[in-house]
């Protein structure tokens, strides 16, 4: 895949160690929680490097972009979820689709909810 431009970092602590907050990433991420290729529409599985790292990506007409959630300990029973965005919006209509997803702020509400329901389910 072509090198992507940064976009975004957003970060939640979660009460639960590695492990368990792993499992809740791959409950709200992933359609079967047991299978972390079984990720959202428009995305296909990168990586998963099992409890620290789950890489998506995808590319449609108007976008490249990849989703990656790192997770690090903060203590024996906290974890700290970073979710970081990069994407390339090519040709006057990927500006135009940037405008509407980035631009509006859309991808930071919906990358922010997807944060606290992972805090929820851990």
């Amino acid at each position: 895949m072509e090198r992507l431009s940064y976009i975004d970092e957003h970060a939640r602590s979660v009460d639960a160690n590695r492990d368990r907050a792993w499992k809740a990433l791959l409950k709200v991420v992933c359609k079967d929680p047991a299978d972390p290729a079984t990720v959202p529409t428009g995305f296909v599985l990168d990586s998963a490097e099992p409890p620290a790292r789950l890489a998506l990506k995808g590319r449609h007409w108007f976008s490249r972009y990849a989703l990656v959630f790192e997770l690090d300990e903060e203590g024996s029973s906290r974890t700290r979820i970073r979710a970081k965005s990069w994407a390339n919006f090519p040709g006057p209509h990927g500006k135009i689709y940037r405008a509407l997803v980035i631009g509006t702020g859309g991808h930071k509400i919906a990358v922010r909810r997807m944060l606290r329901q992972i805090a929820a389910a851990a």
